[in-house]
């Protein structure tokens, strides 16, 4: 069986917690830099996430 991609399980993990902390925001940005591209998966999971931060339901956490 094969494991969802890096960043969707980065911003699953960011909504679980309720918080997009550094190490899951620096996660995100290497894995788009490794990757060079971003997948459809990727970039609707992303989405999710930012939507879920402009409705206040995930807080960024400061360095």
């Amino acid at each position: 069986m094969k494991s969802p991609p890096l960043i969707r399980q980065l911003v699953e993990k960011a909504i679980y917690l309720r918080q997009l902390t550094p190490e899951i925001e620096n996660g995100i940005s290497h894995e788009l830099t490794r990757l060079g591209y971003i997948s459809d998966v990727d970039y609707e999971a992303l989405e999710l996430l930012m939507d879920e931060m402009d409705a206040g339901r995930i807080r960024l956490v400061p360095q």
